[in-house]
Parts: structure tokens; C-alpha cells; sequence
């Protein structure tokens, strides 16, 4: 299979859902692209690729052509931080020649009639038409020249038209009979229009602050520590293993795992964590967190792109780059939208001189069509939202991979979790040792701790640290391999020993001796059973059990119990025994006789149990969500319709699920669902605006109800409602129990 790259590309002078359409269409004709996502909101193009070295110059060619500038990754962040009041020296200039030109229409409302002289209305008028209102001929041409259509052309069309019949009237007129000009509506349309655009910039630069927020966690200088002493450097020239210094106060710029010292560290901004974390000598450490009052010294584990917070930023970029769903549907209207425009103000002009009116009118009113009915708040509705959830969910901890996941995750029916650390603690702790004939506990505990020197798994975990606690000396083992949902065998001073689940000593027929009573007794207890035994003369010979107990997170009952307020199906998938996992169910107030708990479940059937739930096989099909965290939950996380891994997990749940939660809390499950609900409600509002917008507002445009500066400043509001409604999202907080 061929390997594809992905390349991102910012996109300046794109107006709205027309724009974004023509610039995928461009992108997607270079040889070689495979996909390409335009977005308005962000103004940027993600394209993937077979690889070519010469792609990026030809893409960036193809937008040119396309009539549009291609930015670079700098260009683009340099927007992110203008001053609150950049770009807006072009409205001023129009606000300032406009203004007369509307005084006489604001006086007559007073009972003063007074006009400009027609020289003195085109005088000013005309720069504001021809100079400031170039960006919108240009922006015309070029879509013209790509047989397309877009709001320019319609600003373009309209204003002119406006112009064009003012001269007219003022030329055809005579000083007996004074014609009404329309000077001020081309004027102050295209003043109006501007003001929008740059409120547009000003509000979407807002829907960024998440990404600049995580983007500015990391220093520029670094303590490195050198013998015995320091240098600072600069961070880019950090190397793995290097040793630095984090004083009191400081940022930690990079991963690491802490060599001396001890502190608390707030991490807040990675994980929506409050309270400080405490640290100390073998604890990892995060780059962007804050260091609370002690000195560190910190080894570095990762740089650059590898840190979880580069991770986190391209997590975040790529959901806000990432297309919705729903948005085909949108592109889809986009297409035709500008052309149907252009129809129905060609009808407009036909029918009212049909009806006798006079050209001028005729005109205006078809004028009023073209401005009016401006597609940019169809093209940002979507895109805002999904950026301004997005980013506050990162705020909380709440990683959103991409718009699918978000629009999916809302309509979920059924939540499954994983036992083992997503709802309880997972850190099992070893409550009874029952030895065999021939063997003592510290023997077994010996043997045991060997077998599982090097695995991370929470019951090896748990055997290290009861052999540790008995001051124990691990054995090196030979030959160990892992066999997973079941155990692990290997050779340990010459005996062959297998370690593992009471159903892979059945597969194995081992032999219980004296044990079988303790078996029998200690599978009725709620905990989980493991069972050593040995190889002898080819038969398994069993040696002693060995139970574990974990607890239920503090907060897993209280979310479990919301989350069915909400209506959701839940269901705890494990492969512990059933005596175990229903003990836990009770302490987490799942019901077992309504088929709430799933237990004695391998990693390989996982996938094939969630396929179950959805429903696969019948018609009735339910939404289902994966919650998990370790390795063996990956496959049942891709098999799910949206996948939620715990950060505190492996790599490869990560990288399997839609969504990832900063902190192994499950309340953030119940927020993430949350979050999902108003984000996509937000979309159906914006949507809803931007079409009762444009269904209401062309056809008062048409019947002559409007003149086209009210229909400049409507259209122009309409754009700034879709981005203020979206920004509300920024005000979202987990509710109490969801943090």
C-alpha cells in the first residue's frame, strides 16, 4: 500500500461556501492529490498525498491559479496574533466617505430634506467603489475566469450596478427634475461588507485561541545542567536524555522523568486538572506544566513533535481542520447556490419592469438580491462551531480527534467501558496467596515476579510490588512469551512455569492436587484469580493461586448513574471471571440480571462483543461508544462507532479512539458526551440562521422591501451572528462531577 502524506496549507482571500468549494475542486485536480478539506473558519487546506517532493510548489500553484493567495504555516500564525484592531484601516476610510453620503437619508427621517450635489455623491462614492472595493473585482475575475461563482461576484455585480445607475441618472437627468441617486447604497454596501469581513477575522482569530493558548506553554530557554553547572540554551537544541533544571515557578519545556528533587506541578492546561500534582524522583513529567515551589532536575524522555504536548496541538489542529459530515451537505447547496442567486435577481429585474416599474427600480431591487443573498454565514456555520467546541473541550481535557467524532459521539445509545483502570483505579494489590504442595509463598512470589519482570499489565504491577515490599530478589527469566488473555509462560532456573487465568490452566488440563478446594472457594470471591503452575513430564502441575482486589474510582458510580439519567444503555466489558466482575458491577450500581455486565470476555472477542451491541447483525442498530485504556481494548475501540481512550493508557488505545480523555477520570466521559451535544446544536443553529436568513431575506429583496443598504448591513450581520453564536461555546464548563 502505497504511503500517504499530509500537508497543510493556508489560504488567503476566501469569502465563503462557494470560495471553499472552488479551492477544493483546484486542490483535487493536481495529479496525485488524494483528498483535500478546505476550511473557511481557519482559512486553511489540509491535503493528502502520494509523496512528491515538488507537491507543496504545485499546490500552492494551484491556489494561485485558482485566484487565491497560498500561505505559508508562519503567514498563518502571524494572523493569529495582529492586534485587536488590525486590518480595519480600510473600513474606517469607507465609514469616513460614506457617512455624508447617508447624512441626507438620516436627516429626512428628522423632517430636513437635503441632498449632496450629484458631482460631490460621485466623488465620494467612486474610491470607495473602485479602491477599496477592488479586492471584491479582483476576487470576481478570477471566479469568472473559473466559470464559479462567490459572494464576490455578487458584491461585485451589485455595487456596480448601483453605481453604474446613479451615473446614468445623474448624466440623463436635467437640475429641473433631480433624480434619486443610489450613490450611498454602492458606497455603503461595500463599506458594510468590509466591516463584516473584519469582524469575521476579528471573531474567528477568537475560535483560535485554544491551539495559541497550548502553543505558548512551552519556553524558549531551558537550564540544561552540564557537570556542575548550568547553561541555558534554547529548547529547540534539547536532546534526548539531556538533564535539566526546572526551578520554582517555571514551565517544564519538555517530557522527562524527575532525577532529583521533589515539587507539584499544575497541569491544568493539559489536562483541566485544578489541584497541583505531586512529583517526585521516577515520576514522569509533562512539557507545558507549571512547577510549583521545589527544584527538579529532569531527564528527558521526549522533544520536539514526540512531546504529549505537540501531540495534543496536532490532536487539536486536526479536529478543527477536519470537515463535519453534515458540512457535505452544506458544500452541496454551495455549489448552486451563487448561480441561483444570479437567476433569481435576473428574474427580479425582468419582473418588475414587467410590472411596469422603471428601470432604476428594477434595478435596485435587483441589486438588493445580489447583496443580500450572500452564502458566507452557510460556509462558516459549521466550521466555527466545530473549532470553538473543539477547543474548549482541549481546555478540559477532552482531546476531539476529528468533526466526525464530535457529531458522532452525540448520538450515542449505548457506553461500554472497560473495567481495569477506566473504571476502577487499576492498581490492583495482591490479597491472598494460597501455596501448593513443595512450594512456599516466598518461593511463588519469587518464581511469579520473575515471569513478569518486564510486562506493564496491572496484575504484573501488582506481583512486583507485593515481592518488593517482602524485600525479594527477581530472577532473571529466559525465554518468556506472552500469550495474550491468558498468561504468560516462561523459563525461570531451568523449570518451565506458566502464569495466568484459571481457563488457560483448563486449556492447558493441569492437575489441582490439593489446591482444587482453594480454587473452587476463591471463585466465588469478587477477585480476580491467577494461578502458577509448572511443566512437569509434559502435564501442568499447579502450584498456587494468587487473588487480586482493585476499587471503583471514586467518581465511576456517580457517572454511571448520570449517565443513565441521560437514557444511555451501559454496559462494563472485562475479561475477569464472573465472580469478580459482578462483584464490582454491584459496587458500581450496574445491573447484572439486565445484561449490564459482560465478564470472562478475551481481547480478541472484545471487537466481536461490541460489534454485538451495535447491532450488526439485526436491524435495529445502536450507537455504541468504546471507553477504555489499555492495549487489549484497541481493537474493541476501532470496532466501536466512537472510540474514548484514557490518556493514562497505551499508545495504541490512543491512537485506535475518536476521542482521548487527558485524565483517567469517567466523569469527563459525561462531559465529553455534554460537549459533543452542544457543539453539534450549535451547528443545527448556525445552519438554521444562515438558511432563514437567506429564505427570508431574498424574497423581501425581490418584492422591493428593501434598499441595498439595509440589505449590505443584513448581510454582513448575518456572518457575525453565525461566528457570535458559535463563540458562545467558549462559556462551556463541565458541570460539577464532570471534572
Amino acid at each position: 500500500m502505497t504511503q500517504q502524506s499530509t500537508l497543510d496549507i493556508g489560504i488567503g482571500g476566501m469569502t465563503c461556501a462557494s470560495c471553499v468549494a472552488r479551492v477544493e475542486k483546484a486542490l483535487k485536480k493536481v495529479a496525485g492529490v488524494d483528498e483535500a478539506s478546505v476550511n473557511l473558519a481557519s482559512e486553511s487546506a489540509r491535503v493528502v498525498f502520494s509523496p512528491d517532493m515538488q507537491m507543496e510548489a504545485r499546490l500552492r500553484r494551484a491556489v494561485r491559479d485558482a485566484g487565491y493567495q497560498a500561505r505559508s504555516r508562519e503567514e498563518v500564525a502571524a494572523q493569529d496574533h495582529l492586534a485587536p484592531w488590525a486590518g480595519f484601516a480600510p473600513v474606517a476610510y469607507g465609514l469616513i466617505l460614506s457617512t455624508p453620503l447617508v447624512l441626507p437619508m438620516a436627516l429626512g427621517f428628522s423632517g430636513i430634506h437635503w441632498m449632496l450635489p450629484p458631482w460631490l455623491q460621485c466623488l465620494l462614492a467612486t474610491p470607495v467603489q473602485f479602491i477599496l472595493g477592488a479586492r471584491f473585482y479582483k476576487a470576481a475575475w478570477h471566479a469568472l475566469k473559473a466559470r464559479a461563482g462567490n459572494m464576490d461576484l455578487l458584491v461585485a455585480i451589485g455595487t456596480t450596478s448601483a453605481w453604474t445607475l446613479s451615473v446614468w441618472l445623474w448624466l440623463t437627468g436635467t437640475p429641473d427634475e433631480p433624480q434619486h441617486l443610489y450613490f450611498e447604497g454602492s458606497a455603503l454596501v461595500i463599506t458594510l461588507v468590509l466591516l463584516g469581513k473584519w469582524l469575521e477575522s476579528r471573531a474567528k482569530r477568537e475560535t483560535m485561541s485554544a491551539i495559541r493558548a497550548l502553543r505558548s506553554l512551552q519556553p524558549g530557554q531551558v537550564h540544561l545542567r552540564e557537570r556542575e553547572s548550568e547553561v541555558d540554551i534554547s529548547l529547540a537544541d534539547v536532546l534526548l536524555d539531556d538533564q535539566i533544571v526546572i526551578r520554582s515557578g517555571e514551565r517544564v519545556p519538555v517530557d522527562g522523568v524527575v532525577l532529583e528533587g521533589d515539587s507539584e506541578l499544575d497541569e491544568s492546561m493539559l489536562t483541566g486538572e485544578a489541584l497541583p500534582v505531586a512529583k517526585y524522583i521516577g515520576a514522569r513529567v509533562t512539557g507545558g506544566s507549571i512547577n510549583g515551589t521545589g527544584r527538579i532536575v529532569v531527564r528527558v524522555t521526549a522533544t520536539g513533535s514526540e512531546t504529549v504536548l505537540a501531540r495534543i496541538v496536532r490532536l487539536v489542529e486536526d479536529a478543527q481542520a477536519a470537515k463535519a459530515p453534515i458540512q457535505r451537505l452544506v458544500d452541496q447547496i454551495a455549489a448552486v447556490f451563487v448561480p441561483a442567486v444570479l437567476l433569481v435577481a435576473l428574474v427580479t429585474l425582468l419582473g418588475w419592469i414587467a410590472t411596469g416599474a422603471s428601470f432604476a427600480d428594477a434595478t435596485i431591487n435587483a441589486v438588493c438580491v445580489l447583496v443580500i443573498a450572500c452564502p458566507c454565514a452557510l460556509g462558516l456555520a459549521t466550521p466555527v462551531a466545530i473549532m470553538a467546541g473543539t477547543g474548549v473541550a482541549a481546555k478540559f481535557g477532552i482531546l476531539i480527534k476529528n468533526a466526525e467524532a464530535l457529531e458522532t459521539l452525540h448520538r450515542a445509545d449505548t457506553v461500554v467501558f472497560d473495567k481495569t483502570g477506566t473504571l476502577t483505579v487499576g492498581k490492583l494489590r495482591l490479597t491472598t496467596l494460597v501455596c501448593g504442595a513443595g512450594i512456599d509463598e516466598t518461593r511463588l512470589l519469587s518464581i511469579a515476579a520473575a515471569l513478569q519482570t518486564a510486562s506493564e499489565h496491572p496484575i504484573a504491577r501488582a506481583i512486583r510490588d507485593a515481592a518488593r515490599e517482602r524485600h525479594l530478589t527477581f530472577i532473571d527469566p529466559v525465554e518468556v512469551r506472552v500469550l495474550p488473555g491468558r498468561g504468560v509462560q516462561g523459563i525461570v532456573e531451568g523449570t518451565t512455569y506458566m502464569l495466568g487465568s484459571l481457563p488457560w490452566m483448563n486449556e492447558l488440563e493441569y492437575q489441582p492436587g490439593i489446591l482444587a478446594g482453594e480454587t473452587a472457594r476463591l471463585l466465588s470471591k469478587p477477585a480476580s484469580l491467577v494461578a502458577l503452575a509448572q511443566d512437569v513430564n509434559a502435564k501442568t502441575q499447579l502450584l498456587g493461586l494468587m487473588a487480586f482486589s482493585d476499587t471503583a474510582k471514586p467518581d465511576a458510580r456517580a457517572t454511571l448513574a448520570t449517565l443513565r439519567a441521560r437514557g444511555m444503555r451501559l454496559v462494563m466489558l472485562t475479561g475477569d471471571s464472573r465472580a469478580t466482575a459482578q462483584g464490582m458491577a454491584i459496587e458500581l450500581g450496574l445491573d447484572v440480571e439486565q445484561g449490564e455486565v459482560i465478564s470472562q470476555v478475551l481481547p480478541a472477542d472484545k471487537a466481536s462483543e461490541i460489534l454485538r451491541l451495535r447491532g450488526a447483525a439485526s436491524s435495529h442498530h445502536h450507537i455504541v461508544a468504546m471507553v477504555g485504556d489499555g492495549i487489549n481494548d484497541a481493537p474493541a475501540l476501532a470496532a466501536a462507532d466512537i472510540g474514548i481512550a484514557m490518556a493514562g493508557g497505551s499508545d495504541l488505545a490512543i491512537n485506535a479512539a475518536g476521542i482521548t480523555l487527558m485524565r483517567g477520570d469517567v466523569a469527563l466521559v459525561d462531559a465529553a458526551l455534554d460537549v459533543s451535544r452542544r457543539t453539534v446544536l450549535k451547528i443545527r443553529q448556525n445552519l438554521f440562521l444562515a438558511f432563514a436568513y437567506n429564505v427570508a431575506a431574498i424574497p423581501l429583496a425581490a418584492l422591493g422591501l428593501l434598499n441595498p443598504v439595509v440589505a449590505g448591513a443584513a448581510m454582513a450581520l448575518s456572518s457575525v451572528s453565525v461566528i457570535a453564536n458559535a463563540l458562545l461555546l467558549r462559556r462551556w464548563r463541565p458541570k460539577p462531577g464532570r471534572r
